[in-house]
């Protein structure tokens, strides 16, 4: 398992490589696009002489530390579930179920988890390093913007393909895991599906997680993409426009700097915020409204405009541009005369801005509304599987159907469940004829094998009844004979008469216990499911308990010793002749558990636990049950009396004990040293 769990991990942190250098490739050459940058102003000297580094270097190094971060987490995320896989592996033995479950839930919560950590990780380390790499290189202000805006959308368009890929492998090493220990994941998976799920775990969050940020870099993209093209014709109209003006100077007519200021201060400008310079060759400057020219911009004027037909620029990603004239006077001087205009349009902008946010906003709107609906459907189909599930006689209504409100995979899944829903109901219906057919024959033969004890009970009381008809029949003569004789005194008439009252005290006393045993044998042959609730003191359920068992008790030579700890005016709700069978079964399991062996004890043990709980314990001292027979033990019918028994007792009781008492049945066992049922019934 360790081995395909790596061969998963690796398979992980190659997607996470691949794409990340997927959109390494594909921004490069795409950055100095979309950022409107100068022509031939980046990876040369002049970009080396005015920031230091080129723009291959910049984008190489930022590019370098983002992806060797994110790497370096997630080698060493690897390590920490290895350590997992690998404790798991060579202490499996040893691990009780316990602490396997516990390392089974580190290793869920971190497959399910990392996804999430690394696409904030892949977020949010950009956001702090971007701006401060740029700001080192002291870049402007807006340059730094655009850039981060424009790494960031592309970072996280990178961030959203990993995190949707990855899932896939992290998915296949949860599957991995409930393939090797299905019982303790389910077990662990129903508890989260108990608990409140969080919100950040939820289908709507998800879907608007890996959504929106698709929406923001689209919106990015095209905003960009819209804005440089208007910036471009903007661009191209001023510097026509200005172009023109240049054309007309006359060197011949402007013989000095003072001629050619003169020029271009008559000359007509095309907005109010555009303006006129003189560059010579030293870099110093004259402007019209005493403006400062960045160094790039003087940098760039001298080296490269005369080849570009004079357009220059003032910085990366800026949309202040201008237009140049060398310019050699009478006097050799060489000047760089221009003018300098912003041909970024503000209003467009702003424009765009607006529509951006509304267009996110509307997008985030019918997204969360999309996604809330697409989970109350799923939710609908889920809350009705738990209903089944949890088996809530409260909620669960296996005729009532879903309804389907759409043609898409919701409907087929709605339609499924509806279909299962009634494959249910039929199995339930199926089921509970069955069992009733089984709880009558095994209440059948639970009554036939107490017909013996019954006959045994009733015979001994009825030969005393007969018996002391027959005394009465003797002292009625004695009396009638009597009558009239001399020698017969009061004092003999009364003692006749206490004999005879005598003997119908004892037929009264035989006459209330078979009154009794009628009214145990009656109870327990009604039904077993009867759902009757009535009250019963703990003193009525342990008389009825010892009639019904006493012959079986004494045919084995066992003794029953019972210990009742608490009032025996208790009152316990529910049905008192299903509790007597299911304690006489329990009774009968001990007696058998001794393999005819004569002279043993079991304690019938009733007691209360601080939870206000009745506790009844029935008690043996024989081999205990095999750990084989107590792993199966209320989950199925099993028996350890071969062909003799069905295991349906005891399943049945745990069945009557959690349905109609609410209660439940615990088993303590050692081998050796006997058996241990305790029912707990809460008051």
């Amino acid at each position: 398992m360790k081995q395909i769990y790596k061969k998963h991990m690796k398979n992980i942190i190659l997607i996470y490589f691949i794409v990340a250098v997927s959109i390494v490739v594909v921004l490069y050459p795409l950055l100095p696009k979309l950022l409107n940058y100068p022509p031939y102003s980046i990876d040369n000297s002049f970009q080396k002489e005015l920031e230091g580094l080129t723009y291959t270097v910049q984008y190489a190094l930022l590019i370098f530390i983002i992806v060797f971060l994110e790497m370096s987490i997630l080698v060493s995320r690897s390590h920490k579930l290895t350590k997992y896989f690998s404790l798991l592996e060579t202490s499996n033995e040893t691990l009780s179920d316990i602490e396997k479950k516990a390392i089974l839930l580190k290793i869920r919560n971190f497959c399910i988890n990392t996804p999430y950590l690394i696409y904030y990780l892949e977020i949010l380390i950009p956001i702090i390093l971007l701006p401060t790499l740029f700001i080192l290189l002291k870049a402007n202000t807006v340059t730094i913007i655009k850039i981060c805006l424009v790494y960031i959308s592309f970072l996280t368009l990178s961030a959203v393909i990993a995190f949707v890929f990855s899932k896939n492998g992290f998915r296949k090493i949860l599957i991995l895991l409930h393939d090797n220990y299905p019982t303790i994941m389910d077990q662990i998976e129903l508890e989260f599906t108990q608990t409140k799920r969080k919100k950040t775990k939820s289908l709507s969050f998800k879907l608007i997680l890996q959504l929106i940020p698709l929406v923001i870099v689209s919106l990015v993209f095209t905003s960009l993409v819209s804005f440089v093209q208007a910036s471009k014709r903007t661009n191209e109209v001023n510097y026509k426009y200005y172009h023109n003006t240049l054309d007309s100077i006359n060197s011949s007519l402007h013989r000095n700097k003072e001629d050619l200021l003169v020029f271009l201060s008559s000359s007509k400008l095309l907005n109010d915020s555009d303006g006129y310079f003189i560059i010579l060759e030293d870099g110093t400057y004259i402007t019209s409204d005493n403006r400062t020219l960045t160094p790039f911009f003087i940098k760039y004027t001298i080296e490269k405009s005369e080849s570009l037909d004079g357009h220059t620029y003032d910085y990366f990603a800026l949309d202040t541009a201008g237009i140049s004239k060398k310019c050699i006077t009478e006097d050799n001087n060489i000047y760089y005369i221009g003018f300098i205009y912003n041909s970024n349009l503000s209003l467009f902008l702003t424009y765009i801005l607006i529509s951006d946010l509304v267009l996110l906003a509307i997008t985030f709107i019918i997204l969360l509304y999309v996604t809330v609906s697409l989970s109350r459907d799923i939710n609908m189909v889920t809350n009705r599987l738990n209903e089944i599930a949890l088996n809530n006689k409260n909620t669960l209504n296996l005729n009532s159907s879903l309804a389907t409100t759409s043609e898409d995979e919701l409907s087929d899944l709605i339609t499924s469940f509806n279909s299962i829903q009634q494959v249910i109901k039929n199995n339930i219906e199926t089921i509970q004829s069955n069992q009733s057919q089984l709880i009558e024959q095994e209440r059948l033969a639970s009554l036939g094998q107490m017909i013996g004890g019954i006959a045994h009970n009733l015979k001994t009381p009825i030969m005393s009844i007969s018996g002391a008809a027959e005394g009465l029949n003797d002292l009625a003569d004695e009396l009638d004979n009597s009558i009239g004789n001399p020698i017969v005194t009061n004092d003999d008439y009364h003692e006749i008469a206490k004999d005879m009252k005598n003997w119908i005290s004892k037929i009264k006393n035989y006459s209330e216990y078979m009154s009794d045993i009628i009214t145990a044998v009656k109870g327990q042959a009604v039904n077993f499911t009867n759902d009757t609730e009535i009250s019963f003191t703990v003193s009525e359920l342990v008389k009825r308990v010892n009639i019904l068992m006493k012959h079986e008790l004494k045919n084995a030579i066992v003794y029953l010793n019972i210990n009742t700890k608490i009032d025996e005016n208790t009152v316990i709700k529910g049905d008192v002749n299903s509790l007597v069978q299911i304690i006489n079964n329990m009774i009968s399991n001990s007696i058998q558990a001794y393999n005819g062996k004569p002279e043993q004890n079991i304690d019938l043990i009733i007691d209360k636990d601080n939870k206000n709980n009745v506790i009844i314990s029935v008690k043996d001292y024989g081999p205990g049950l095999p750990k084989k027979v107590l792993d199966k033990l209320f989950k199925e019918m099993i028996t350890t009396k071969g062909k003799n028994g069905t295991g349906l007792g005891l399943y049945m009781s745990y069945s009557t004990i959690k349905a109609h008492f609410k209660g439940d049945i615990v088993v303590e066992t050692a081998e050796g040293q006997g058996t241990t049922f305790n029912i707990i019934i809460p008051l």
